[in-house]
């Protein structure tokens, strides 16, 4: 009767340790089927950009961006490509090939004229890197001074309505001035004397080149001379990649955000960084680029705004310059060729 008694009991006692029991393993089996991280680092979206060129200088932002984490703090997962071709990039991000590319602003737009659906969404290089270039001494000062002189330029349309814009504001015959197609082979061009003068270089490349080698130029900014301010560099999207991934644009102008900022502070940590995506095709030279990026920080600022931010009357101004030049249809309208996110 005693071991009866002694059995009645523990029953109680051995039903609530079999019920804590099971609650702990039915605790640890929620456990276990927990994801172990769904934060944005763990879990990335992928996105692609096309450079404008091979990597220099001026793409420090994008490789900061990658190597100190800004792209992978906002889910992202960045390929960054180079192109094949410097005319294939807006095509490319049209069709869907890429999601982003830089490109230039008025290329932007007078793609729209072609019925290319892209649009900018940052202005990465806030005002033209594009330079008319004369030896330096010599006998041209001013755009005026080369009516009458060979002019060298990459066949690019653009680039002689520049010029011959510049020669009329400067009170010269814009139609008499021989412009001379030699590709991309400002330097030979110029440095041999084949041509007087060159408009297609920038003077953070060409320029600061012509000069290590021992010919020194003058750059005469353009918007001295008629042609408006415009965007060098901006940030590219398709119109359709813009309606079904704003979010993800949004998260990649934040990282790229806090990747110039790291850049303007970080100027040499910087290089090293991009020197370690040279591309060997196309070796980069550390003084040069040293330099470029001394020219290239303050034309990127935005001062009060924000990185990247575009002014619609930019766009309206460099929309009505081509549109008077015969390069832009009159019925593109500034306002769809850009976006501030």
């Amino acid at each position: 009767m005693i071991i009866n008694a002694k059995i009645k009991w523990m029953i109680p006692m051995l039903a609530a340790l079999l019920l804590a029991i099971s609650g702990c393993s039915s605790n640890a089996a929620v456990n276990e089927k927990k994801p172990k991280d769904s934060s944005p680092e763990q879990n990335p979206q992928s996105i692609s950009i096309m450079l404008d060129w091979y990597p220099n200088a001026v793409h420090s932002f994008l490789y900061a961006a990658q190597k100190n984490g800004y792209f992978a703090k906002q889910g992202l997962e960045v390929n960054i490509q180079m192109p094949a071709d410097t005319n294939d990039a807006l095509k490319l991000v049209a069709a869907g090939k890429v999601d982003l590319a830089l490109s230039y602003q008025p290329q932007v737009l007078m793609a729209r004229g072609e019925d290319i659906p892209v649009t900018s969404i940052a202005a990465i290089v806030r005002h033209p890197l594009n330079h008319l270039m004369v030896p330096e001494g010599g006998s041209a000062k001013s755009p005026k001074d080369l009516v009458g002189k060979k002019v060298g330029y990459s066949s690019i349309p653009l680039y002689e309505a520049m010029m011959r814009t510049m020669i009329k504001h400067d009170g010269g015959d814009p139609q008499n001035v021989d412009m001379i197609d030699v590709g991309f082979s400002f330097i030979p061009a110029i440095s041999t004397n084949k041509v007087d003068a060159i408009i297609g270089g920038f003077i953070n490349h060409e320029q600061l080149l012509l000069a290590k080698e021992g010919h020194p130029m003058t750059a005469i900014n353009p918007t001295d001379f008629g042609v408006p301010d415009y965007y060098e560099l901006v940030l590219v999207a398709s119109e359709q990649g813009l309606t079904e991934k704003q979010a993800l644009l949004k998260k990649f102008i934040t990282a790229i955000t806090e990747g110039q900022q790291f850049v303007a502070e970080n100027k040499q940590n910087s290089l090293s960084i991009l020197f370690e995506h040279e591309d060997q095709t196309s070796p980069l030279d550390k003084e040069i680029e040293t330099k470029s990026l001394d020219i290239l920080l303050p034309l990127m600022d935005a001062g009060e705004q924000v990185f990247g931010y575009q002014d619609p009357a930019s766009w309206s101004n460099v929309r009505d310059w081509l549109v008077d030049n015969n390069l832009l249809p009159e019925d593109i309208k500034a306002e769809d060729a850009f976006s501030n996110l």
